[in-house]
């Protein structure tokens, strides 16, 4: 164990603990010059015995499971603290050594013994259990940061494997436009170049964007991406006001990516719709495309979609859904978000 609590604390403590004391005894003897005598006896022996269990006892014996062992080196030190205190009382103070008992006491007596015992182990359990408590809160703290940390790191590397997943495809179909010499090129490069403006400087850093934000990027994807088909239709169809709603940033381009993917596939007239709607205070978005099923399918493939999946768990939790389903021509995947609004 070490000090997990700032020095100036230790101090603040057992001064404010001494004082209480003193006042207490003065009043109690009616004799202030005794009490502050013998406080500074006892003191000198509380906060050694303390530190010397916190610090050396402890993790020694009790956190490695040695409670025997633990036990007997507490007692052995009581009676070390007892000779101490005994004899530091009767030749620096007063013969009499226990006043509070209203008769003389010699030294070795039971009563006396145990009395000082008793008086040593209550303050060893009231400091420790203030130090250990704090230390816990501290601890507990500085853990709850670190998990929030690994949250971060975990969910900005899953973004971040989103965006050279989607970069790399589409740098392949400008590839194949600039080997057909394609006029299409240059309109590529400017969708491009947009995609890229958002990602690197728009929603760095950022845990929520603006959901407008997110369908115009969503717009810039679908242009690029019917450069590759010969006949694709896209309708968006915003059914809410949505200009106040943020999202987690990127969280729907993999559905789309993966309706062209598995749309388009064996489909020459592909066919796409997107619904998105605010209700009560959950954002509905839903994809539906023309499909054809074929041997090839893979509803898990794809490691943009499985990435999705993994950040909507980060994200929310358990408080948001995720569903998808193939009827009749058609594969319809629909995503329930919960929807944050701009203050």
């Amino acid at each position: 164990m070490k000090f997990d609590i700032k020095l100036q604390n230790h101090f603040w403590f057992w001064g404010v603990y001494f004082s209480l004391n003193f006042l207490r005894w003065g009043a109690y003897f009616d004799n202030y010059e005794y009490s502050f005598k013998s406080n500074l006896i006892e003191f000198a022996l509380h906060i050694p015995l303390v530190y010397f269990n916190l610090f050396v006892l402890v993790p020694r014996y009790v956190l490695k499971s040695k409670y025997f062992a633990y036990a007997f080196a507490l007692l052995l030190s009581l009676m070390g603290v007892y000779l101490l205190k005994t004899g530091m009382t009767y030749f620096m103070i007063s013969e009499n050594i226990w006043p509070e008992a209203n008769r003389d006491y010699q030294p070795f007596e039971i009563n006396h013994i145990v009395a000082v015992c008793i008086g040593e182990l209550y303050v060893l359990a009231m400091a420790s259990s203030i130090y250990l408590t704090l230390t816990w809160l501290k601890e507990r703290d500085r853990n709850r940061a670190l998990r929030e940390e690994q949250f971060k790191i975990k969910l900005k590397y899953l973004k971040n494997q989103i965006q050279p997943h989607f970069f790399f495809n589409t740098l392949n179909n400008l590839y194949s436009l600039s080997l057909e010499s394609s006029d299409k090129v240059p309109n590529v490069i400017i969708k491009l170049s947009k995609l890229m403006e958002y990602v690197l400087y728009d929603i760095e850093g950022n845990k929520l964007v603006p959901l407008i934000k997110e369908i115009d990027y969503i717009q810039n994807y679908i242009e690029i991406e019917k450069l590759r088909f010969e006949d694709v239709e896209v309708n968006i169809n915003l059914e809410s006001n949505i200009d106040e709603v943020k999202v987690p940033p990127l969280v729907f381009i993999s559905l789309i990516e993966n309706a062209f993917k598995h749309g388009g596939l064996n489909n020459k007239r592909l066919r796409i719709k997107i619904n998105c709607k605010v209700v009560d205070d959950f954002l509905r978005f839903e994809i539906i495309n023309n499909f054809v099923l074929s041997p090839s399918f893979n509803k898990t493939k794809g490691i943009g979609l499985t990435n999705t999946k993994k950040r909507l768990k980060l994200i929310f939790k358990n408080n948001y859904s995720l569903e998808h389903q193939v009827k009749f021509n058609f594969y319809i995947i629909r995503l329930q978000i919960p929807i944050y609004n701009e203050d």
